[in-house]
């Protein structure tokens, strides 16, 4: 997210043992939508559709093709990403799924850069976006974050949970770096097009002469950690669940650390085209649905997301 200040939220350390635990039981249960057995005749008058409470809501076009194609970039675990059996899992597509049964369709989860998903819904590609993305005034008025200027339609967001940025580093090699003004001098890996990477510009542009921040993009979360795992970069910069999640996991917990708070807490949202307000609205009746039949708070519990819950869903909340 680009802002003009940085605001903080608590980051208890308890949380990082129960983001990942949680996370790594889950990986083994739910598949991602993307790989649930498809009803060829799931459209308006099949029986899911018809014992779906919401399904009249959906656009006719959908509902008579009995999905939903989400655009996602399945690398960034544990809100997408791929098991070991190669099946799509997370948070993001357990959600989906609970909304499908809201709305008696699937949800088609196609794997795609992040920085080019927005532009995959303009040129319909996509139905939607579904990836961790942050709720922003930009993407709702489609400019830039670095040049300002508009350079697409924008898009409409449906927001379902509320998550801060994290900066992590290798465990026990923290480089003395506990807020983003201490990486000012070292190098920080991010995930091109996401809000760590336009936090880290900000921070870039108040670095004194000679305390150069150096920011290396990557298409994906698991280059950045690779890339730091390696010894080539000090930090990175990713969603607190993200973040957590990388600790707790790799190499068995030994490989990185969190160091300071989160900061930015903000929302996610479902992105979905100017215009396309029926399926924004039947996407959001979904979601308040399964706020209200407790299935979203054991879902967010399931992948340590409890935090950031949200009593309703918002359309276009971000600032």
């Amino acid at each position: 997210m680009t802002a003009s200040s940085t605001r903080r939220t608590s980051a208890v350390r308890s949380r990082l043992a129960a983001a990942g635990a949680i996370a790594v039981a889950g990986a083994l249960l739910l598949t991602g939508c993307g790989d649930q057995t498809k009803d060829k005749d799931a459209g308006s008058g099949s029986a899911s559709a018809i014992s779906a409470p919401l399904a009249d809501k959906l656009p006719q076009d959908i509902r008579n093709k009995g999905k939903i194609r989400v655009g996602s970039d399945i690398a960034y675990a544990p809100v997408e990403y791929k098991d070991s059996a190669g099946k799509v899992v997370g948070l993001d597509p357990d959600l989906a799924d609970a909304l499908g049964k809201q709305l008696g369709v699937t949800f088609d989860f196609q794997n795609g850069t992040f920085d080019g998903l927005l532009t995959g819904l303009r040129s319909d590609r996509y139905d939607m976006a579904m990836s961790a993305m942050t709720d922003n005034k930009n993407r709702q008025e489609g400019v830039d974050p670095d040049s300002g200027k508009k350079v697409g339609e924008g898009v409409d967001f449906v927001d379902y949970l509320t998550a801060g940025v994290s900066i992590y580093t290798r465990k026990g090699d923290t480089k003395g770096i506990t807020t983003w003004d201490d990486l000012c001098g070292k190098k920080l890996a991010v995930q091109r097009g996401t809000t760590s990477e336009d936090l880290a510009k900000q921070q870039a542009k108040k670095c004194p002469s000679g305390k150069k921040l150096a920011i290396e993009p990557f298409d994906d979360n698991q280059q950045a950690q690779t890339r730091l795992r390696s010894g080539g970069a000090d930090a990175v910069s990713a969603d607190f669940p993200v973040a957590a999640y990388a600790v707790k996991t790799s190499g068995g917990g030994n490989d990185f650390e969190i160091v300071g708070e989160q900061v930015e807490a903000a929302p996610y949202g479902i992105a979905v085209a100017k215009g396309d307000t029926q399926l924004r609205d039947a996407l959001q009746a979904a979601m308040d649905a399964i706020i209200a039949n407790g299935e979203y708070q054991k879902i967010l519990e399931k992948w340590g997301a409890q935090d950031g819950a949200l009593k309703k869903s918002v359309i276009n909340g971000g600032k």
